[in-house]
């Protein structure tokens, strides 16, 4: 799905929320703390998409996001009224760089996340020192909890995107970019509330209002292209952008200055990680991950002359989700299949079928007997097994080898 952006002009030229001195500030206010992080070349994105494709791998960034450039710049900001510290409500990434900036600074912090936030990090907040309380079944929801308990104590809420300062923050990412990349022609960016998002998108085009700057979200939870839930949880692998409504600041940033907004499938994040993971070597979030979704997709096709570079907004993955992220992509690469067949319900009649598999080269993953819903034999017993094999052909070669030694097997999709 596309939305097309038009840029407001005010004589030929943007008008620029952020100006170049608070970008400048918010750089000095970084300047301790923040990398400068790489920009790396990705080869199997360029052969795969055409044209030459580079990612800033911001998933590499101190407390594992690009949101550490805006809660240095927002504390900053506050001067003295800093002292009774810092409340907000986030998802998990805001949370973490917020705890440590504080922290850096030397004043509280007090975090509510929505119930269901990623457990790595929430484990992360608490490491920093922060107090976190859990509740809601959203981002906004915990960000109205903060807002109270700002109110209530005097400390100073620090939204998680929709601040002047914030962005500005943001933008230092896209002053990177232009002075990091050759030719830069086009950016590709993860899209929730629209802080990083604008903020890169008034650094580039400030620069070059030639570059192309598209925000990515996803389909569970795209308000920027008017899909966002109603109400309820969201549930999505890209939890870090998941943002039901836009910012009031925010908004007309990304509606005056973001060439394009693209919506991506969750299936295709999930791809997109694993692909990062496997050929790029890096570790990187479904939020953080939702450019590269756009790519493999086809919604978005890197220039065919400059460069594009995708943002890998942030690597904060929970450890639990890996393995059932690589275990769906073995699947469909024909990798891993599950196989049913009657055998012999006597001694040593499970150990030969599993022997003809090893003997045939595919490695036993899981198996299990199956005598419940099953028309068998009195003597019968049903088996599954999920075997590990070297592609589409290999497990067919399995399939047929069993068949051809008498057992009735069928491969279960």
């Amino acid at each position: 799905m596309r939305i097309a952006r038009t840029t407001t002009t005010v004589g030929g030229v943007p008008k620029s929320p952020v100006s170049s001195a608070e970008m400048a500030s918010a750089r000095a206010a970084g300047a301790d703390v923040v990398k400068r992080t790489p920009v790396v070349d990705s080869a199997a994105l360029s052969e795969r998409c055409g044209g030459t494709v580079v990612l800033k791998a911001e998933n590499l960034q101190r407390t594992g996001s690009f949101k550490i450039r805006g809660a240095m710049a927002k504390i900053a900001s506050l001067g003295s009224g800093a002292a009774r510290g810092v409340v907000a409500g986030s998802a998990g990434n805001h949370a973490q760089a917020l705890a440590f900036a504080a922290r850096h600074h030397g004043i509280p912090c007090e975090i509510f996340v929505p119930a269901g936030a990623s457990l790595s990090k929430m484990a992360a907040v608490r490491s920093y020192g922060a107090t976190l309380t859990e509740g809601g079944d959203s981002l906004t929801d915990a960000v109205a909890m903060a807002c109270q308990r700002a109110e209530s104590t005097g400390m100073q809420f620090c939204h998680p995107y929709d601040d002047p300062v914030v962005v500005a923050g943001q933008a230092t990412l896209g002053l990177e970019l232009f002075e990091d990349i050759a030719e830069l022609s086009t950016v590709i960016v993860p899209l929730g509330g629209g802080g990083l998002t604008g903020g890169v998108a008034v650094a580039c085009k400030s620069a070059d209002p030639r570059i192309r700057v598209i925000g990515v979200q996803v389909r569970a939870c795209a308000p920027y292209a008017g899909m966002a839930p109603a109400d309820g949880p969201i549930v999505t692998l890209a939890d870090g952008i998941a943002v039901k409504s836009p910012g009031d600041f925010t908004r007309p940033i990304i509606e005056n200055w973001v060439d394009e907004v693209v919506v991506v499938e969750e299936d295709l994040v999930a791809d997109a990680m694993v692909l990062l993971m496997d050929r790029g070597k890096l570790w990187v979030e479904g939020g953080g991950a939702v450019g590269v979704s756009a790519l493999l997709s086809g919604q978005v096709a890197p220039d065919t002359s400059g460069t594009t570079c995708v943002v890998l907004s942030g690597g904060n993955v929970d450890l639990g989700l890996v393995p059932n992220l690589i275990r769906r992509h073995e699947t469909q690469v024909g990798r891993r299949v599950i196989v049913f067949a009657r055998i012999s319900d006597r001694p040593g009649g499970l150990a030969r079928l599993l022997t003809l598999f090893a003997s045939h080269g595919a490695n036993l993953i899981e198996v299990e007997h199956v005598r419940e819903g099953v028309d068998l034999h009195v003597r019968e017993t049903g088996v599954q097994a999920v075997l590990e094999v070297r592609g589409r052909d290999h497990a067919d070669q399995v399939i047929a080898t069993a068949r051809a030694a008498g057992y009735e097997i069928h491969e279960i999709s």
